[in-house]
């Protein structure tokens, strides 16, 4: 009994240090990025990155917010998209999972194999394009920022393992009771698959939330571009701007050594990423628990 107890404290002290050291290894960079978006452009330069800013400065936020309500706006459309097209995209995933994890329905398979068969082949980039833009008529909505990101064919596919392992004991007793199929899937089904919706949920969220390459393609409206395209048009727009004050005649009288590049990079990172670390910790808890149980079940 001694030695089990022993192997256990062992077992734990290892253990956590190992977990200590690769959440070090995890959390670093982001203090990287954080010292660096507050760190001179001259410093960058002459010393690199570093965690403790040699000489302290706010120059990379204030050129980002240098206009405060283009980002206001910005932020105010990417969380639009992101809430809603988050909400739409789980809902429709696990309620598609639910139709095909059902045995007792005979297409189950055939539409399993044909949501598969969707992420091998695809028409390319122009049909779609075209599509979008001539025959659906999305070019400058907010509709195109979600319906093209609303199915996952993998998210369907984890969705439909978790709930293979649910009893169907439970859904039959309900079934029995009266309850119609929306009504099993709303009552019951949805709230046992809590933690792998809260999963998925996470990884939807960063997709809407990071997404930019929708909105180059299909957004041109000011009033309609999300974070992240405002920033990278940001960042770009400094690396121009450096490039043309090195090739003209005035560049010598141009201190571009104070000019914020790197460090505003930095600053446009921390800017992009503060909601999701703050959302994280609210569902850490089901993030983890999702993942095991879904593959245990699965």
């Amino acid at each position: 009994m001694r030695k089990t107890t022993t192997d256990i404290v062992v077992f734990n002290i290892v253990s956590y240090l190992l977990l200590g050291v690769f959440a070090i290894l995890c959390v670093v960079p982001f203090l990287m990025v954080l010292s660096s978006s507050l760190t001179s452009e001259q410093e960058i330069v002459r010393n690199g990155y570093t965690l403790i800013p040699a000489s302290l400065t706010f120059k990379a936020y204030e050129v980002a917010l240098e206009n405060p309500m283009t980002i206001l706006r910005a932020y105010g459309v990417t969380i639009l998209v992101t809430v809603i097209g988050t909400l739409a995209s789980v809902y429709l995933m696990a309620m598609t999972a639910y139709v095909i994890h059902k045995r007792t329905f005979r297409i189950a398979n055939g539409l399993a194999f044909y949501f598969f068969f969707t992420t091998l082949f695809n028409a390319g980039l122009v049909p779609w394009y075209i599509l979008i833009i001539k025959y659906l008529n999305l070019k400058d909505t907010l509709l195109v920022l979600i319906l093209p990101a609303l199915f996952n064919v993998f998210y369907i596919i984890v969705l439909k393992a978790f709930m293979r392992g649910v009893p169907d004991a439970l859904s039959e007793s309900a079934f029995i009771d009266g309850a119609n199929e929306f009504r099993i899937f709303n009552s019951i089904m949805l709230p046992v698959s809590k933690p792998v919706l809260a999963t998925v949920t996470l990884f939807v969220a960063l997709q809407y939330w990071n997404d930019w390459y929708l909105s180059m393609l299909f957004i041109s409206e000011e009033n309609l571009r999300p974070l992240q395209l405002l920033l990278y048009n940001l960042v770009s727009n400094s690396d121009e701007l450096r490039r043309i004050l090195a090739l003209s005649n005035g560049a010598a009288s141009v201190d571009l050594s104070n000019m914020p590049q790197n460090s505003l990079k930095m600053a446009v990172t921390v800017i992009a990423i503060g909601p999701i670390l703050f959302l994280y910790p609210f569902i850490q808890r089901f993030f983890v628990k999702g993942l095991t149980l879904g593959a245990v079940k699965g």
